[in-house]
């Protein structure tokens, strides 16, 4: 399913043109990369606007939102829980309570996603609620504002700490994995820029951070433990300690964190299949607003690239948006804290355990979603929510391609309009528009739709429109964005 980067176009802001228009499928390739799908009720709102004005308007939301409402359990230490499952059942109220919002908030919760990716922490290694809930804030309080500040923060978590051996890192026996990551996977990339000994030196810098008094509760600095003889890092020698560290980094590996940092953005925003020279620009708009994040979206988003016609329909939906991009575009209302839970146990079978990701790499995304498996499973549960909505609400799809055909009864016109809806390009011939129509169709005689009297009025058009959007969430064109 990988497509090759062959585009031309570059980063001037994007200006609709006859040519290039500002239309429903830019807006959805908008909404799928920048959240999570496009209701249908606000795709003409969306319209309505400048594609500039709608990415910053995105954005500014994004950064003015509140933060997710703490639980009551935020700071709890391990002697507030009588059993083990108590543990279990509050970590598995905020994971549903983050899928939540990932629907509600859109963009914001998508970048706290994709950092969840980058700063990778796994639940059952710390297996604390509480430490849970702190390292998630730290996502979303970051994952529009400051990199550099971003990287102070998380490294200093409690997931984080536990995780990446940071509380067995000691001035008598320093642990080198957080130091080693915070280059490798965290601001430089594997091999670029740092040696063995920059590592070294580093993870005795960081020493220190081991003082807990009881589990769950936050680790605080304990200055007997910090190793406070002079370092060398990246040629600079002091008596460093954490936040050197990061001003260390961030001043001598400036055009490496950006480079990287922008990079890993590009693909997983924009194509698997990278653009050095897109990237060397977000790169320069990177450095020059001292690693502020916002800048360099507001650039990429608002892009001639990141809308040009080549950019849709190359990225593989990783499990949560397959299932979120499905709620929201076929315009379910509030769905219950049983619907997110389903999303979430089939995410977790389909590769993507939310808080979990499978080691510190994170989840590899594009290809690695999908395989003989794991499509199968894809299709078996699209399958299962289409014969759900058909059975409690059947006229939800119904009501859906009225929306879209403007209540046509032309069924080819009425398999468009949702082939076009549901894939990121819709079908790429006419025979496949054809194939589909057949299935709209059903057994309803010919001869009704030859005289125009069939409608999506008629007793059967709940159970013929579901069996079309069956059909087009088991094609291939239905994993891509």
């Amino acid at each position: 399913m990988g497509i090759l980067n062959c585009t031309t176009t570059g980063m001037a802001t994007y200006v609709p043109s006859e040519a290039v228009p500002w239309d429903k499928n830019r807006a959805q390739h908008l909404f799928r990369r920048m959240g999570f799908g496009l209701p249908p009720n606000q795709i003409e709102t969306a319209l309505a606007m400048s594609p500039g004005n709608l990415v910053d308007q995105i954005i500014d939301a994004a950064i003015a939102l509140p933060l997710a409402t703490p639980p009551e359990w935020k700071d709890w230490p391990a002697s507030r829980y009588e059993e083990p499952e108590d543990y279990i059942q509050q970590t598995i109220s905020w994971t549903i309570q983050w899928t939540a919002d990932m629907l509600k908030n859109g963009f914001r919760e998508k970048m706290a996603l994709f950092w969840h990716n980058h700063f990778v922490t796994e639940l059952e290694n710390y297996r604390c609620p509480s430490w849970q809930y702190q390292y998630h804030k730290v996502l979303q309080e970051n994952a529009l504002g400051n990199f550099k500040t971003f990287v102070q923060e998380i490294g200093k978590t409690p997931a984080m700490l536990v995780y990446l051996n940071g509380v067995q890192n000691t001035r008598r026996e320093p642990n080198e994995n957080y130091a080693r990551e915070l280059y490798e996977l965290f601001t430089l990339g594997q091999d670029n820029g740092y040696t063995q000994q920059d590592i070294e030196e580093t993870a005795r810098a960081l020493t220190g951070w081991n003082n807990i008094e009881e589990f769950c509760l936050p680790i605080q600095f304990f200055p007997l433990t910090h190793d406070n003889r002079s370092k060398t890092i990246f040629g600079k020698t002091g008596n460093w300690g954490y936040e050197e560290v990061h001003d260390i980094l961030f001043e001598e590996r400036r055009d490496e964190i950006a480079t990287f940092i922008c990079g890993k953005i590009y693909r997983h925003f924009v194509s698997p299949k990278t653009d050095e020279n897109i990237i060397a620009e977000m790169a320069t708009t990177f450095k020059a607003n001292d690693f502020e994040i916002a800048p360099v979206l507001r650039q990429l988003f608002k892009s001639e690239h990141f809308f040009d016609d080549k950019i849709a329909g190359v990225q593989i939906k990783n499990p949560l948006e397959f299932f979120l991009n499905l709620v929201t575009e076929w315009g379910l209302q509030e769905p219950s804290e049983e619907v997110f839970f389903s999303i979430l146990y089939t995410s977790s079978l389909l590769g993507q355990r939310l808080f979990n990701p499978v080691d510190v790499a994170g989840w590899q995304e594009d290809r690695s979603w999908v395989d003989s498996n794991t499509i199968s499973l894809r299709w078996q549960t699209a399958t299962e929510i289409v014969v759900f909505i058909y059975e409690n609400n059947p006229s939800l799809l119904v009501e859906l391609a009225r929306y879209l055909s403007n209540d046509s009864n032309d069924p080819y016109h009425i398999t468009e309009v949702l082939a076009e809806h549901l894939l990121a390009k819709g079908f790429a011939d006419e025979a496949e528009y054809e194939r589909a129509t057949k299935v709209l169709k059903g057994e309803v005689p010919e001869n009704y739709f030859e005289d125009g009297s069939w409608n999506l009025d008629w007793e059967t058009a709940p159970a013929q429109v579901a069996l079309l959007v069956n059909y087009l969430v088991r094609q291939p064109e239905f994993q891509l964005m």
